[in-house]
């Protein structure tokens, strides 16, 4: 991995790269999602501060447990501007995370649970279907394979 001098304040977006492990592209769409961001030379090339570093590593470490970017630029958004993310910050939101990640786990589980209903139904019935009709909704209205568009004044039949 290339060693950045101490002495160099802001980094180009290749060095940024090599030092961060995120692709020349990755960089470009966190910053176009408000992420990280650059200032540009008087020939129109990126220059991140070295704070980039560790917020490109805050949303890589937040997206491999699946935190929505969305989620991410909000968090990121709530720091003072410049101010790298640190230990304390990301105890508090990860924290926060947490919970949306059980709930999402939980989730995920009550639904691998039902997949085997749904192989053993065959027809994925919305009468009971738990994966096309959760909480049986449907199953309200009208019971069936699937659900026909109702029709309002439909012609009658002409005899």
């Amino acid at each position: 991995m290339p060693q950045i001098p101490h002495s160099l304040h802001e980094l180009t977006v290749g060095q940024l790269a090599a030092r961060s492990g995120a692709a020349v592209s990755a960089l470009h769409f966190y910053e176009s999602k408000g992420l990280i961001s650059s200032r540009r030379t008087s020939g129109n090339q990126r220059r991140y501060g070295r704070d980039a570093l560790r917020r490109v590593a805050f949303v890589r470490a937040a997206q491999r447990v699946g935190i929505p970017l969305a989620t991410i630029r909000e968090a990121l958004a709530e720091l003072p501007e410049g101010r790298t993310p640190t230990r304390e910050d990301w105890a508090r939101l990860s924290g926060v995370w947490r919970a949306e990640l059980d709930e999402r786990i939980a989730q995920l589980g009550r639904l691998r649970d039902h997949l085997t209903d749904c192989i053993g139904c065959g027809c994925l019935s919305l009468e009971n279907c738990v994966l096309s009709n959760p909480d049986d909704i449907s199953g309200e209205r009208m019971a069936g394979s699937r659900l026909m568009p109702e029709r309002r004044n439909a012609p009658e039949s002409r005899d």
